[in-house]
């Protein structure tokens, strides 16, 4: 693993790859119309901890808004446009969130974009997200644009297979991480959230991650 582990002051840009990059601080000034926008889709359709096709429970507790939420069961990892727990569309993504999308991703080069799908992610402390790719996607040139609140984070970045080295990169509030095209199909994860008490957010970690799914 390699770190990086720097200081950097709000504005400035890490790049993580040839279309890859933080963006530190870039959602601070939306911080708290970010928050009101998880609560109210939150309301609408709770947190929830999905279960892996093996059977597992995953570690972290979701949610989703836009036309399409991701879902887990043991029939396999899918989106779906109705909410399985409450048979209802998914609330509509908030207009503050896509208008952080969209700035965001266009900051990293990827213009016009618009998500139609959100996945809210919810970190306890000791919680951790596995190396993935995100691949159920039918767009996978399109942009992920996640966006940190609340805890600070350990980002994983790695390349195209599961055992090539992984940059650790640290994440604060209001850091946003964005990469697509030639870098969409990296492995990333999350290591085990350190205990702690952010002011705003409480003893937990919020993401927000956008995708563009058909």
């Amino acid at each position: 693993m390699h770190d990086l582990f720097a200081d950097p002051a709000p504005g400035q840009r890490t790049a993580l790859g040839p279309q890859a990059c933080v963006l530190h601080g870039f959602a601070l000034a939306e911080a708290d119309a970010l928050l009101a926008g998880i609560a109210g889709v939150a309301a609408q359709a709770p947190f929830r901890h999905l279960v892996t096709p093996g059977g597992h429970t995953m570690q972290v507790a979701m949610t989703n808004c836009g036309r399409y939420g991701w879902c887990s069961d043991r029939r396999g990892y899918r989106y779906d446009r109705l909410d399985p727990q409450s048979g209802a569309p998914w609330p509509a993504i908030p207009p503050v969130f896509l208008r952080l999308a969209a700035d965001a991703a266009r900051e990293a080069g990827f213009a016009g974009y618009v998500p139609d799908a959100c996945l809210v992610n919810r970190y306890a402390p000791g919680t951790r997200l596995s190396l993935h790719q995100d691949r159920d996607e039918d767009d996978r040139v399109a942009p992920i644009v996640s966006v940190s609140l609340g805890l600070p984070a350990t980002f994983l970045f790695g390349g195209f297979a599961r055992g090539d080295k992984t940059v650790r990169v640290a994440l604060v509030h209001g850091d946003v991480v964005v990469w697509g095209g030639a870098d969409r199909l990296r492995f990333h994860g999350v290591l085990p959230v350190k205990p702690g008490h952010h002011p705003v957010v409480g003893g937990q970690r919020l993401n927000l991650t956008f995708r563009k799914v058909r």
